[in-house]
């Protein structure tokens, strides 16, 4: 293999699914500038063994379009590769969660739009179950709006977990629809009433809060069990 194609299929791997340098070098536990190094100036020159397989576990892709030898590669290419490889703990399965291209409220109240796919995220499926959580259930939106600041802030991502409606409600941050709006909330039972008589809050305190709002005006979507907050 051209030393070379490795690291243009990691680029247009990248660019095709919207990924982010310094953020795919973290996952991988390195430093922010390393995808960008070996992309752009050939440092290093091949991928160390626990790298390639992390990259190529996160995109789903074949091993060796990252440059892992194959039978046929020149012998430098079966070695130990030792001037890059590094001990990872080990990932477990990776499943991909779905990001809507909806955004959830976290201001006046926005209408939502439609719900189509517009790519995925990978996490470990070892770790969803630690959560108690089930792949199958959880989505991913972004944030809108300074409403539930300093928890979550615009452009925030969070995880929703369906599977956590109204039927199992409790004291926490939801996604919800409420006058047709799609919004991020913190929900609050009734000391007295219990789920007869929802709080609906902002952890902003200059947003509005309702109190004793009826279940039956409110759409439960699913409990935030996530977040991934926005630096830039």
């Amino acid at each position: 293999m051209d030393e070379n194609a490795p690291r243009q299929f990691l680029a247009r791997l990248i660019a095709d699914r919207g990924e982010n340098y310094g953020a795919l070098s973290r996952l991988i536990g390195r430093n922010a500038a390393y995808i960008q190094q070996f992309i752009k100036r050939g440092s290093p020159r091949r991928l160390g063994e626990e790298d390639r397989r992390l990259l190529a576990r996160y995109f789903g892709v074949d091993e060796a379009l990252l440059g892992a030898p194959t039978p046929d590669s020149p012998p430098h290419m079966l070695s130990d590769d030792r001037e890059n490889s590094r001990i990872f703990p080990r990932l477990g399965d990776m499943v991909s969660i779905p990001r809507l291209s909806v955004e959830a409220s976290a201001g006046h109240g926005a209408l939502a739009g439609a719900e189509d796919e517009r790519g995925t995220i990978h996490f470990d499926r070892h770790w969803l179950k630690q959560l108690g959580l089930s792949p199958e259930t959880l989505s991913i939106i972004d944030v809108k709006g300074e409403s539930m600041a300093p928890t979550l802030g615009n452009g925030d991502s969070i995880m929703v977990d369906r599977a956590e409606g109204a039927d199992r409600l409790r004291d926490g941050v939801y996604v919800l629809r409420l006058d047709d709006a799609l919004m991020v909330k913190r929900v609050s039972l009734s000391p007295k009433r219990g789920k007869a008589g929802l709080t609906i809050s902002s952890d902003n305190p200059h947003y509005p809060t309702w109190a004793d709002v009826a279940p039956a005006l409110v759409d439960i979507v699913g409990r935030v069990v996530w977040s991934c907050k926005r630096l830039v």
